[in-house]
Parts: structure tokens; sequence; C-alpha cells
């Protein structure tokens, strides 16, 4: 068995991978509130040592030497991918119904057929009936939704609507400038950030097991501004070069294996001594 090429065949499979996440990445670079994704590359020596005491075979045998010699091989894998939840650069738009998150790990709440989902993409806007929606169109939710049921409306009409770091929308008297407290935003912040999963729009499926209580008080809405994505696109070109680099040089290392070294047997196999 010519165990270089599967180890070149598994390195290439994984620098796919890391492709595949990359042009993800780069996709989304313009895309408000987007979270980048990230792959931690490690090799079976590594993963052995983390889970030597599951393996059937006790580490000190003989049995378990054997396995050893047989199985190691130092072949990159992706061992675990995450969502990187850093902060993106905060863009100001002056739109009223624009907002940014200050804060890490706190996240909007807006309801979709499928139920509630979280968010960092505050480009808001108002419907036909008035009621706070995103850009898909789904409700924003108020901090007292999962007791009251309702959205948040708003009067077109209204002149002046302020939005306060803790959430609080504000709209003035009509004809005046005294402002009256409406509906509040509910902002989540997830007890596990990492067990949030992506579903698509730019939204999250939370943990069943988080109660999604609502921050009282957040301090991180920002009204006027957005969060851009937090995808280096200088980064993650040089990535893109060297995984695609990786790649070429597996791919000689498995001609290597299946066309030199064989070659090579053959010819050496082939040849008569009288």
């Amino acid at each position: 068995m010519q165990t270089g090429y599967y180890a070149a065949t598994a390195g290439m499979v994984t620098q796919f991978n890391r492709m595949d996440t990359i042009a993800a990445n780069l996709a989304n670079v313009n895309t408000n509130g987007y979270k980048k994704e990230q792959l931690i590359t490690g090799d079976f020596a590594r993963l052995y040592k983390e889970a030597r005491d599951e393996l059937p075979l006790a580490n000190n045998t003989t049995s378990g030497a054997q396995y050893f010699n047989r199985s190691l091989s130092r072949v990159p894998q992706i061992s675990e991918a995450y969502t990187d939840f850093s902060q993106g650069t905060l863009q100001k738009t002056d739109n009223t119904f624009d907002m940014a998150l200050g804060k890490e790990g706190q996240f909007f709440a807006v309801n979709t057929p499928q139920g509630v989902r979280l968010t960092r993409e505050g480009s808001f806007t108002l419907n036909g009936e008035g009621t706070l929606v995103n850009k898909q169109g789904y409700e924003v939710l108020s901090s007292d939704y999962f007791q009251s049921k309702t959205p948040i409306k708003l009067n077109p009409e209204d002149s002046i609507v302020t939005i306060g770091q803790d959430g609080q929308i504000s709209t003035n008297v009509p004809g005046s400038t005294q402002m009256i407290a409406g509906k509040k935003l509910m902002i989540i912040e997830p007890q596990n950030r990492q067990m949030l999963r992506k579903e698509g729009d730019n939204l999250y499926i939370p943990d069943p097991a988080d109660p999604l209580t609502p921050v009282a008080q957040s301090g991180g809405v920002m009204q006027g501004y957005v969060e851009k994505s937090n995808v280096n696109a200088v980064n993650e070109m040089i990535a893109l070069v060297e995984a695609n680099r990786l790649v070429g040089m597996y791919q000689k290392a498995m001609d290597s294996q299946m066309n030199d070294l064989n070659k090579d047997a053959i010819e050496k196999i082939a040849v008569t001594r009288r």
C-alpha cells in the first residue's frame, strides 16, 4: 500500500475544505453583520494523543504499539470549525432605522416562519403596516414579545424616532418635540455563542437549551450605524493563495507516488537476469 499517496490525498481534501470556507468568507465581505468562518487544521498524531485512552487497545501493550506504528500518520485534516464573532467595523449611515450593536456577543431577535432567530445585521425598515422588519421582511422583536406577542409598530407620520443605547424606542408627540417611550428592542446575549448555528440570510438558530432572556441594559445599540463584516479581504486572499499552492504540492506528491515510483518499480521488477 502506498501510504504516501493516501496521505497526499487527505491533505488535498483538507485544502479543498479550506478553500470552500475562504470563498464563503470572501463572498460575504460586504454583508453587514456577517461573521467569518474559521477552520482549525490538525494531524492524526495530535488527534491520536488526545483520544488514545478511547482506543480499544491499551497504550502500553504490544498490540497497541503495533496499532500505533501501523496507523499513525501526520496527515493534516480539519479538526474543528467555528464562527469568529469578533466585532466588525461600525459605519455611520444616519438612517433612522439602521442599528448596530457595539458589544460582542449581543444579537437582535427576529421572528421567522421557522421560529425566533438571532442576527447582528441591523438594517431595519418599516413595512406597509408600520411594523419594524429586517431586510427579509421578518418582524424585529420587542423585549416583551414573549409576553405580549405584539410586534414593534410605529406611525409613519412620526417625525422624530430615537432609539437609545438600551434599545428603547421613543417617538415625538405630533406637532411637538415631546418624546413618548414605546416598545424596546429585544437584545439577546446567548450563554454560549459557539452553540449558535448559521441558517442563511445572516440568521442564527439559537441553542434550544438557551432561555433567550432579553438583556435589560444592553448599552450597545447605536442608532444610525451598521456593523460591517469582520472578514479581512487581504488576509482571506493570502490564505486562498496558500491553500491553492498546497493543493499543487499535494498534486505533485500524488503524481510522484503513482507515476514515478510505480514506473521505477515496474522497470526494476520486470528486469530478468540470466
